[in-house]
């Protein structure tokens, strides 16, 4: 039966960003050269449609289009999350349903919201994961996401996670994450089967230790990334540590300054991609934040740099 102790699924699950050519339109070449480079790179699985790869500024029909192409061209050689978030329960359960049709894994998924103010109280949110639940038979992972602004306590993610078939897999990126992991953990036992750190890992170390089995981070640089996590599933914190601290600098140039563009630029740099610019109207990154995240990367040759070349 799985649980905390048995999860289907751990270890590094990186975002995949989604790419455009210059106009802007979905540019599927890369798009696959870009699953091929992260599946190399070591990763565990991948999430599409994530913030992180720019789902906000899809099409519904974009959506579709991406998610066949990916779960087609992945093969199953990695499984693969799909981000299905959406206000309404009805088209966020329809859309899990195709994506599970497709050959998700997983589906993640944020509480319900709309805009600055557009919140729902716990019954809603209950009876939402519900729906979702009910309309597939693959694990459901919620977003516990700033963007969503709606609070999550500990003590009501627990509850979801005992009382929906589906919902056992929780992914922390508000503040003070490790705290609200090792008290989700603590409440909800084996319902908890996958406690996992987000936000690009830039509180990874902490999250381990408060018993995250799982991170999602950016797509850029996994073969950094994953040593950390194993060398801390080995028993040995010290290796651990000092592979974080080593990576750190990278980490927080993602997290704090070129945000979900430093994928795509490290891509780019790499021979990946052709493009890395975002979709309008999101800025592009500033030459100052490309040229010191590539002076960062280039100090920890990641294989993103080479893979292409």
């Amino acid at each position: 039966m799985p649980g905390i102790s048995r999860p289907r699924y751990s270890g590094i699950f990186p975002v995949v960003p989604t790419t455009f050519h210059e106009d802007g339109t979905l540019d599927l070449a890369s798009q696959k050269r870009c699953l091929d480079f992260m599946i190399d790179s070591g990763v565990d699985g991948l999430c599409i449609l994530a913030n992180f790869s720019e789902q906000f500024l899809l099409a519904d029909d974009e959506r579709e289009v991406l998610t066949r192409t990916a779960l087609e061209h992945v093969a199953g050689r990695v499984p693969v999350i799909v981000t299905t978030t959406h206000t309404s329960s009805r088209v966020c359960a329809e859309r899990s349903r195709r994506a599970q049709d497709m050959g998700a894994a997983m589906v993640m998924v944020m509480p319900p919201y709309h805009g600055a103010t557009f919140r729902f109280g716990e019954p809603q949110i209950q009876g939402f994961f519900q729906a979702v639940s009910d309309a597939i038979a693959i694990p459901v992972m919620v977003q516990d996401a700033p963007a969503a602004g709606t609070p999550l306590s500990p003590a009501f993610l627990a509850r979801m996670a005992r009382e929906i078939e589906q919902v056992c897999y929780f992914k922390m990126e508000t503040a003070g994450a490790a705290g609200k992991l090792r008290e989700l953990i603590a409440l909800g036992g084996e319902a908890v089967e996958g406690p996992w750190d987000g936000e690009e890992a830039i509180t990874l170390l902490a999250d381990l230790e408060a018993g995250a089995t799982g991170s999602m981070t950016g797509g850029g640089f996994a073969d950094g990334i994953r040593p950390i996590i194993e060398a801390h599933r080995n028993g040995d914190p010290d290796t651990a540590f000092a592979l974080y601290q080593r990576w750190l600098p990278l980490i927080n140039h993602e997290n704090r300054q070129a945000g979900f563009l430093a994928a795509k630029a490290l891509m780019k740099a790499g021979g990946v991609i052709a493009c890395d610019a975002p979709r309008a109207p999101w800025p592009p990154m500033h030459p100052e934040v490309r040229r010191q995240l590539l002076d960062i990367a280039r100090r920890l040759d990641p294989l993103v740099l080479r893979w292409g070349r």
